[in-house]
């Protein structure tokens, strides 16, 4: 594992504006909108695949993914002002949350891919396209805000900056997150507040907490977020026991770095310093490499596509766009929907 000191002012600093981005609203706004995209089309493969296809996916998902679509709104109309309850055991944001992990859990239970609860080969082509879409709407730890509850030793979410700054913590087996970019200058960090609690005891007020060692008043490891009213957690050792080896709970103080007051005024500021840009150099890939696709299925890479079916086409679509079909005139002048195969001629 990559060492990481908390004791480091830049660390300090990095750690504290990503926290402060994975709890805007900004943030949660793209997630909804990414998982919108995934939504309409997932609806669309459910709806245009062949059932006799054997890479069908499951239409029992549907009801999932049209309750974390209301669920995202019942949470944003409440986080737009302010209110961060929906962070909360069993509020909205939370429920958005756990739902999404078991959809990404369990997304497409084909034997030939998963068992167990786990995905154990790379899915086809055109599932893969739908995963990553759904993917788009997670980010790495985006669970930091939601509430430490029902378990025995209420550790906290974030107990190590590793799961922060470490880029080999962003990378899972079969995808990976976005490492975010930093702006240029990163923000000072704000003096301390003197109000300090203990693991158990309620949180008074939402913000970015840090563990403290008191007898030193030193850092005692990664900062968290706390959402009011909720209860402090306690950090984590390694315990030893005839070889064996599990987490025991180690209560801590949480001092107060910031409490977040953000948007309780009905306004959003300017958060697009959140989302910046890598500069990114891609070799260009071959087109042989990509493989045709048909209508209805999602396109896998942004580009110029082509059919050469019913006099030829060419078409300039998004990575993750549904193929279209061919409206034909026969020689009768009746027009006819045909589906058609697509080859990628150029990649954008």
């Amino acid at each position: 594992m990559q060492e990481i000191d908390m004791q480091d002012p830049g660390v300090r600093r990095k750690i504290f504006w990503l926290l402060q981005r994975v709890t805007s609203y900004s943030l949660w706004r793209k997630k909804r909108d990414a998982f919108r995209t995934f939504a309409a089309a997932y609806e669309t493969a459910v709806k245009t695949w062949s059932p006799k296809d054997p890479e069908m996916v499951s239409a029992d998902h549907l009801a999932t993914i049209y309750e974390i679509l209301s669920l995202y709104d019942r949470g944003l109309d409440e986080l737009v002002l302010g209110r961060r309850f929906v962070w909360r055991k069993g509020e909205a944001l939370d429920r958005v949350v756990m739902q999404t992990g078991y959809l990404s859990d369990y997304f497409y239970t084909n034997p030939n891919y998963w068992e167990r609860g786990g995905q154990f080969l790379p899915y086809p082509p055109k599932v893969d396209a739908l995963a990553r879409l759904l993917r788009a709407s997670m980010y790495q730890a985006e669970n930091a805000s939601l509430e430490v509850a029902g378990t025995t030793l209420q550790l906290a979410r974030l107990r190590y900056p590793q799961t922060l700054l470490d880029k080999s913590k962003y990378h899972y087996t079969f995808y990976e997150f976005e490492f975010p970019q930093f702006p240029n200058v990163l923000p000072e960090m704000p003096q301390p507040r003197a109000l300090m609690i203990r693991s158990g005891e309620r949180v008074p007020c939402d913000g970015i907490w840090e563990p403290m060692n008191v007898e030193a008043m030193r850092n005692a490891g990664c900062f968290n977020y706390f959402v009011a009213q909720t209860q402090a957690p306690n950090l984590s050792a390694v315990d030893e026991d005839d070889g064996n080896w599990s987490l025991a709970p180690v209560p801590t103080h949480w001092r107060l770095l910031w409490e977040d007051t953000r948007y309780k005024d009905g306004a959003v500021p300017d958060e697009s310093a959140y989302f910046l840009a890598p500069a990114r150099e891609r070799p260009p890939r071959g087109t042989d490499s990509v493989p045709a696709v048909r209508t209805g299925e999602l396109c896998p890479v942004s580009g110029n596509w082509r059919t050469e079916e019913f006099g030829g086409k060419t078409v300039q679509l998004e990575e993750g766009q549904t193929m279209p079909d061919m409206l034909v005139t026969d020689n009768l002048g009746d027009r006819a929907v045909h589906w058609v195969r697509w080859v990628l001629v150029r990649e954008a």
